[in-house]
């Protein structure tokens, strides 16, 4: 439930009632008395020192969290801070205020070059200032609770968008930090906004029969504590506070109803120490019925953020389903304060101090990534994906757990334990069994990365299409070596690569000159290096000289009916904004097939070409110009055959090819062209199939029948 202040109250306490009721040393109290000398300053940053108090920060922490809003209303420069309240408050005040750059990571970078560099600048100061200080990030994450309560009188829009950016920013920083008090408080606030009849409907539930519920916790508490007495055992029992959004999130999570939830009744169990917590654990389950399948032990085997605690859940009177959590002391204050809990230990043993260090351990982490994966451009990218993706956990074969984003794949794991690892990858095995580069891991697997003696990468596995690689970081490591290798190869390999994939859309390579001035290359043998290197994205060169080798631009929607067309798609296939029979193309990047979701991009001369929604290609261009997006659709009865591409990863045996082709003949599927490549070190093959298919569900079921045939590992889509 969301926490309820003094500075909330209806009969405010004075500066100095409020300042007794906080329990703080004299000489802390003098010095929150010295920085609100300021009349100004009274009364304003009270809630956040309150809520940082509860965290037990240290005075210097207090001292900035109470002059802070001060200091923005008034817009102080860092000289004016230092000289009104010192240095250690002005450090502290500018490392809250680069916190602001974060927001940078959950929206689209700008497309232009001056405005990435500047944001990728304010990325690289808030790191510095997180590792620094960490401090400030939990004196921020404080001030947007306290944004929270400030804007609940406000008009809706408001409410929502300072909700979102505390569920979407905020709230997950501070799971990563460990800081579940501040965490739950984050959720709770921002649910009550961005789903306020939801938020009642579940208050109103935990409201009725409340008193029951309260007695019912009651007298459980006091039989348990009494058992756990008479084994002596040193450990304390409480109810646990409920929190409506984790209840909201378990009920869609499990599609259960409140009632059927477990810790609508919930207890815990503080112990002093570890064997405590285990003895602990036996009392309850040799005194009350405990719930198959709900046990989990954290304490063996802590979550990655290092909550440690035992999950357990019982059948009390009347058959009533009661969740129990046990764990000592120290890691309650692990779990409720994270980072915050070094303070709160600053004298005390050194395993704290382990704790601390080991939270941040992950922004030093990224702070040693910055480097090179701001080299490729993508340091926003691959920051947003550690703070708010969804994450996988996985193991080495010695058992240490991997954290990386959701959709990694073995390249990821191999290129995060060491860059010379993933260079030389070969293979992975996934307990045991070998996968393809292009699995997506799963939480628990045990990863063993089969390696050459030699650095031998793709170039191919930087292609975002082709699913190699998902974190920036591998595909960063990855650019960086073909960067260090021989300019001539990358010459040859840059050319080779960039007239291949013009010659799809209908432009010379002898063209490509007219990207040098627009890349800043001096000559066209640099492009093609850079492009070979990886330096340019091949596509941005591509979309860029398939645009301005066209004639003069039709910005009109209504663009110009079709000619004559002497291919197989029918009149009518594409509907523009609800119109038939206008020039339109399908857009050879992306391939889209009746039954995709597509957008429309008017072009310079060529009517409006199709993509798919999520087509990478359309989104650069939307980008530079969104105003040329128009809505598509497939019109009612589409008749023609569609091209389409697909990869086939298969073992290197006689008649694989001759089997792929049956089923292309029994599903009716025609067959365009056919590219294979042997890998006899491996004995394995990669074959290029272009195919002509009705519709989505067509290829699908070809997919599907080719992918049963014996030796083959994958068959994916093309990203042309």
């Amino acid at each position: 439930m969301v926490s309820i202040r003094t500075v909330h109250q209806p009969q405010r306490p004075s500066f100095e009632e409020w300042l007794a009721s906080l329990h703080l040393t004299d000489t802390s109290k003098q010095k929150l008395r010295e920085v609100s000398a300021t009349p100004e300053i009274l009364l304003i940053g009270q809630e956040m020192v309150e809520i940082l108090h509860e965290l037990h920060m240290d005075d210097e922490t207090l001292q900035a969290s109470l002059v802070y809003p001060y200091c923005q209303m008034h817009e102080l420069s860092e000289e004016q801070i230092a000289e009104q309240f010192g240095e250690g408050i002005q450090k502290l005040i500018v490392g809250v205020r680069r916190m602001d750059a974060i927001k940078s990571l959950h929206t689209r970078a700008n497309s232009a070059k001056k405005n990435d560099e500047t944001q990728i600048d304010n990325v690289r100061r808030m790191l510095l200032a997180m590792v620094e200080d960490v401090r400030a990030v939990v004196i921020k994450l404080a001030e947007r609770i306290c944004a929270l309560q400030q804007v609940k009188k406000s008009d809706e829009e408001t409410r929502v968008l300072v909700a979102r950016e505390c569920a979407s920013i905020y709230a997950p920083l501070a799971n990563r930090l460990g800081i579940g008090q501040l965490k739950w408080e984050l959720e709770d606030l921002s649910f009550r906004y961005l789903h306020p009849e939801t938020y009642k409907q579940i208050a109103g539930l935990l409201d009725e029969r409340r008193a029951d519920r309260e007695q019912y916790i009651d007298d459980f508490v006091s039989e348990l504590q009494s058992v756990l007495d008479e084994q002596n055992i040193k450990a304390k029992v409480y109810g646990r506070p409920k929190h409506i959004f984790s209840i909201w999130k378990k009920m869609q999570k499990k599609h259960l109803s409140f009632d059927q939830l477990y810790d609508i009744r919930a207890v815990r169990i503080i112990a002093e120490r570890v064997q405590d917590c285990y003895a602990a654990l036996g009392v309850v389950h040799g005194n009350w019925k405990h719930v198959p399948n709900e046990f989990d032990d954290y304490i063996a085997t802590p979550k990655p953020n290092g909550y440690q605690s035992i999950h357990t859940v019982t059948l009390g009177k009347q058959g009533k389903t009661i969740e129990i959590q046990i764990r000592t002391h120290k890691m309650h204050d692990d779990a409720e304060l994270g980072v915050a809990a070094h303070w709160r230990y600053k004298e005390g043993a050194a395993v704290s101090r382990s704790a601390y260090e080991e939270r941040i351990n992950w922004l030093r982490k990224i702070l040693q990534w910055q480097e090179e994966v701001a080299e490729s451009g993508d340091l926003v990218e691959e920051l947003r994906s550690q703070v708010f993706d969804d994450r996988v956990y996985v193991f080495t074969p010695k058992g240490d757990v991997v954290d990386l984003p959701l959709g990694s794949t073995p390249l990821d794991f191999a290129y995060y334990i060491h860059s010379n690892v993933g260079h030389r990858c070969l293979g992975a095995k996934i307990s045991g069994r070998i996968v393809p580069f292009t699995y997506q891991l799963q939480t628990g697997d045990q990863i063993e990365i089969l390696t050459g003696k030699q650095p031998n990468p793709s170039r191919d596995w930087m292609h975002p299409g082709l699913g190699y690689v998902h974190s920036s970081r591998a595909r960063a490591k990855i650019h960086s070596y073909f960067k260090k290798q021989d300019k001539d190869k990358n010459l040859i390999a840059g050319k080779e690569l960039l007239e291949r994939e013009l010659f799809k859309v209908n432009v010379a390579g002898k063209d490509a000159i007219e990207a040098v001035a627009r890349f800043n290359m001096h000559n066209l043998d640099d492009l093609y290096a850079a492009v070979g290197a990886g330096d340019i994205r091949l596509m941005q060169v591509v979309n860029f000289l398939s645009q301005r080798l066209e004639p003069a631009p039709v910005i009109d929607p209504r663009i110009k009916a079709k000619k004559p067309q002497s291919d197989k798609h029918k009149k009518d296939t594409i509907v523009v904004e609800g119109v038939g029979n206008l020039l339109t193309q399908i857009a050879g990047c992306c391939q889209p097939l009746p039954g995709e979701p597509i957008l429309g991009y008017i072009t310079q001369g060529r009517g409006v070409s199709v993509h798919r929604e999520d087509c990478e290609q359309l989104n650069h261009l939307l980008d530079s110009h969104p105003e040329r997006q128009i809505d598509v659709n497939w019109a009612s009865n589409v008749k023609a055959a569609f091209k389409t591409d697909i990869e086939i990863y298969c073992a290197d045996r006689d008649g694989i090819l001759r089997d792929v082709t049956t089923v292309l003949a029994n599903e009716k599927v025609g067959l365009l062209g056919v590219n294979s490549l042997s890998d006899t070190s491996k004995h394995t093959a990669k074959i290029k199939l272009s195919l002509e298919v009705k519709d989505l569900n067509s290829l699908a079921k070809t997919m599907t029948k080719i992918q049963q045939i014996k030796g083959v590992s994958d068959v994916l889509r093309a990203d042309n």
